[in-house]
């Protein structure tokens, strides 16, 4: 695999095109090693440095980048590695769990709305509006607390369509703003989220991120796998693409997440603006003040 790595066969631009059993949890054949994975990680973060200082001298776009993914998954590990580099004054992340009484009392896409990042700066939801379309699909009784005129369970699959329709026109008109909008499902495996499981449970320093109610998840797999499918099929676009990458192996899946996102910056027409001619003038005025200060 050339170390100028792109990554398109995980992305997913056409609507009804995903099938999940053939997304893959591992790595392909002939994929770097996990030394090469890290290496080319720190490459990528130290470009994304550099990118996001032109995106925010730069000032028209923002970038919003959305994590979704089973428990166990590494949304929480990917962010922090991939990121690691980056201003914290042009970077924002915001967790989405569950909904304050506040929320409740308004459309599922309003507490998100509230924290999309400005021009100039990156946004990472871990979790989203997207929870509406996957564990409240799993888990329909949620509704009764949004108190939705005419509700009925289990609810349609018109009710399911309305709301990807609505996530759908969202992410346009972000995308029509100026937002790049980029998704990420770490697809991992059922097999690997119990071995995660299991050294929570047996490394004393994991134990805090360890919640009973992640196994009781669990027990829900197949339900969440076809919630998956469907958001996926039902949101996908060229305008704001879901990737299904990897999630078994963690160090090939931060360098893939963090190739994707210097290439997607690459493709941008950003830079650090001109000074008009008039300013230079001006500029070159100060500076000589500056040194007949001393």
């Amino acid at each position: 695999m050339s170390k100028d790595l792109q990554f398109p066969e995980y992305a997913i631009t056409k609507p009804g095109s995903f099938v999940l059993a053939d997304a893959p949890t591992q790595p392909p054949e002939g994929a770097p090693a996990k030394k090469d994975c890290k290496k080319l990680l720190k490459k990528r973060v130290e470009q994304l440095y550099d990118l996001q200082r032109k995106l925010y001298a730069d000032n028209r776009y923002s970038v919003l980048c959305v994590f979704q993914a089973m428990d166990a998954a590494g949304k929480d590990s990917t962010i922090r590695h991939v990121f690691s580099g980056v201003n914290p004054a042009g970077f924002q992340v915001s967790s989405f769990k569950r909904p304050s009484t506040e929320e409740l009392d308004h459309d599922f896409l309003w507490r998100s709305g509230k924290r999309l990042p400005e021009r100039g700066r990156i946004g990472v939801f871990n979790r989203s509006y997207y929870e509406e379309v996957l564990v409240v699909r799993v888990h329909p009784e949620l509704l009764q607390h949004q108190r939705l005129p005419g509700l009925t369970l289990p609810p349609s699959k018109a009710f399911w369509n309305r709301r990807y329709k609505a996530i759908k026109g969202h992410e346009d008109h972000l995308v029509n703003n100026g937002t790049i909008v980029l998704k990420f499902w770490l697809n991992v495996s059922k097999a690997e989220q119990k071995q995660r499981f299991l050294d929570r449970l047996d490394t004393p320093r994991k134990n805090w991120k360890f919640e009973p109610g992640d196994v009781r998840e669990r027990g829900h797999w197949d339900a969440y796998m076809v919630a998956y499918q469907d958001m996926i099929n039902a949101t996908a676009s060229k305008n704001a693409p879901w990737f299904a990458i990897p999630a078994d192996d963690k160090p090939y899946m931060r360098m893939v997440v963090a190739d994707i996102m210097v290439k997607t910056l690459q493709g941008l027409d950003i830079d650090y603006p001109d000074v008009p001619e008039s300013d230079r003038a001006e500029f070159a005025e100060l500076r000589q003040q500056l040194i007949d200060e001393a």
